[in-house]
């Protein structure tokens, strides 16, 4: 693989900071506008339009290039990695930005399996433990731990849709309040941390650290359970450099990130994300920084070279052809 300059990524990221896919409108199916992807339902099956939207706290907080072809990409490359362990909804990825997927019934539950104790959100494990919290989510957490500190063993934290915000639940209570049945709950956690001790293990290989992630499940039309949405992503995962992670750790520093948490503490610094109506608007140069992470991470993971699209072709007419074959 042909590796690019630092220099090369930016030029390359300036020039498209003006092209980000932010919107779709394709006029086919049922359109629903999530924070990061556009779906549009055509009854049978799903076609998935990861856009560059860069959302955290609730929010879409700014456009990122090349962003939503990367986490496309990333999944399709780890779904196809784990199909062994647990089949998936995709069909086809006739695009950068797009997947189409099998419909399924999604459980509304998101497996969050965390194998450090860090983060900066309202429902990181770390804010939870520093404001005093030692049961959470049904795992009960001893005294003395340091923020980015590894755990012991894994942890499961579901969460659930609370009207604005993620619920972190525990077990008894996602079966006590019907979310899902025992049976499917089981099925579905054992592969959650079956999935995760697989990418910490691929992840390893490539110099890196899956620090944690989030998966969310449901079943298809013949009731298997299959993963949905995306995987191992830089949206879904928080990943550190294994080279720096020990000798920062002991120095009390933050970890080298390759994902979106050094934009969240930027929003952090400069504003309260959760409660003022409107945010600063994130420097070119921090979004461009994140693009080349996100696009950094690909690389190392999958080694191969990130492919750039043309921008004189409008994102809209590019995808339209790719998904023509689909509609039919």
């Amino acid at each position: 693989m042909t590796v690019m300059t630092t220099e090369a990524y930016t030029t390359k990221i300036k020039r498209a900071l003006s092209y980000c896919v932010t919107q779709t409108d394709l006029d086919i199916g049922k359109k629903y506008e999530g924070k990061v992807r556009d779906t549009y339902d055509l009854g049978d099956k799903l076609i998935l339009i990861t856009t560059d939207r860069q959302s955290a706290f609730d929010r879409v907080l700014a456009a990122v290039p090349f962003k939503g072809q990367v986490l496309n990409l990333s999944s399709a490359w780890w779904f196809e990695q784990t199909s062994h362990i647990i089949p998936n909804h995709v069909i086809a990825i006739p695009d950068a930005n797009v997947t189409i997927a099998k419909k399924c019934q999604v459980f509304p539950i998101e497996f969050v399996v965390r194998g450090y104790i860090t983060g900066t959100t309202n429902t990181s494990l770390w804010t939870q433990y520093d404001n005093g919290v030692r049961q959470y989510c049904g795992n009960l957490l001893p005294d003395g731990l340091r923020k980015n500190q590894r755990l012991e063993a894994p942890l499961l934290t579901p969460t659930t849709k609370d009207i604005h915000h993620d619920r972190p639940i525990s077990p008894e209570e996602i079966i006590r309040e019907g979310w899902m049945t025992q049976t499917d709950w089981e099925i579905a956690a054992n592969q959650a941390m079956r999935l995760y001790e697989y990418g910490v293990a691929v992840a390893k290989k490539h110099g890196l650290i899956l620090v944690d992630t989030k998966y969310e499940m449901g079943k298809d039309a013949a009731g298997n359970i299959v993963l949905v949405d995306e995987l191992h992503t830089p949206d879904s995962s928080r990943y550190w450099l294994a080279k720096t992670y020990e000798e920062r750790y002991a120095q009390a520093l933050e970890p080298d990130n390759i994902d979106k948490e050094f934009l969240r503490r930027w929003f952090i610094e400069h504003c309260r994300p959760y409660e003022d109506s409107i945010l600063p608007t994130a420097p070119d140069a921090l979004i461009i920084e994140l693009s080349r992470r996100y696009i950094q991470l690909y690389e190392m993971m999958t080694a191969s070279q990130c492919h750039f699209p043309d921008t004189l072709v409008p994102v809209e007419e590019r995808i339209k052809r790719a998904i023509a074959s689909y509609l039919v």
